[in-house]
């Protein structure tokens, strides 16, 4: 028996006879069309950027933002549809702000996380919602250091090291896959974002791109800042340059067989 055009996807309350929930998956597209967001959590802090596509010339630099502060100590880069992103933004936000009002503490990246994925799940449970088409990284820190996570369309979320999503994600992974996290600092792992984000960016389809940077770490003192200009730049730099040594060995290869 298939599920294929049999309307199993008009409500994201039914499942199909193979138990997939269609309206779920269709959120997930929306995510995997959008810009390649990282995160990487290292031994001072945790290190987000976001390939930011720029679909008109007319826009204004730094507008449409994708990073956004949910707390002081608590940070998220959104992928997906931006409409969406919002009103999960404001979620954190409220979220965190009624956990320091009840508690008089700031709210722990992981409580932060719980509620946001359950938010979120909870517009894959009614027929009269949808799932939001966004994916969400929360970075923060805690009394036990710095935390990473990833919250999916479908409100499963996991803690995470290193993570990527978007339409470079697999690529994203591999190359975070090879880093000794462990090891690294902030300031390097803003080298390394910049860097692998410039590697999967499709110049065919997307000519245009702004890359957007944050952090929380130590030398922000922990508290989720964007990442200094000089620093992004610095980065940036690299990155092209490591683009352009890669291409010019490509070429050299071909050139000998």
């Amino acid at each position: 028996m298939t599920s294929i055009g049999t309307g199993y996807d008009l409500s994201a309350s039914t499942f199909s006879p193979e138990g997939r929930i269609f309206q779920v998956e269709y959120a997930g597209k929306a995510v995997e069309n959008s810009g390649t967001a990282i995160g990487l959590r290292v031994k001072d802090g945790v290190v987000l950027g976001v390939e930011k596509i720029i679909r008109s010339k007319m826009l204004e630099p730094g507008s449409n933002r994708r990073i956004f502060n949910v707390a002081p100590h608590c940070g998220v880069a959104v992928t997906g549809l931006m409409a969406d992103a919002r009103q999960i933004v404001n979620r954190g936000r409220s979220e965190a702000r009624s956990y320091k009002n009840f508690y008089g503490s700031p709210a722990p990246p992981k409580m932060l996380n719980e509620r946001l994925s359950s938010f979120v799940q909870m517009y894959t449970l009614s027929g009269g919602a949808r799932p939001f088409g966004v994916a969400t990284l929360l970075a923060g820190y805690d009394k036990r250091g710095p935390r990473l996570y990833l919250i999916e369309p479908s409100g499963v979320s996991l803690g995470y090291y290193g993570i990527a999503t978007g339409k470079g994600k697999q690529a994203a992974k591999t190359e975070i896959e090879k880093l000794d996290l462990t090891r690294m600092t902030a300031r390097e792992a803003v080298k390394e974002v910049a860097r692998i984000i410039y590697m999967v960016h499709d110049e065919i389809k997307d000519k245009h791109f702004e890359l957007e940077m944050s952090w929380i770490c130590d030398e922000s003192d922990r508290k989720h800042e964007y990442v200094p200009k000089e620093l992004l730049a610095e980065a940036e730099t690299a990155a092209k340059a490591a683009l352009e040594a890669e291409f010019n060995s490509d070429a050299e290869m071909s050139e000998d067989d």
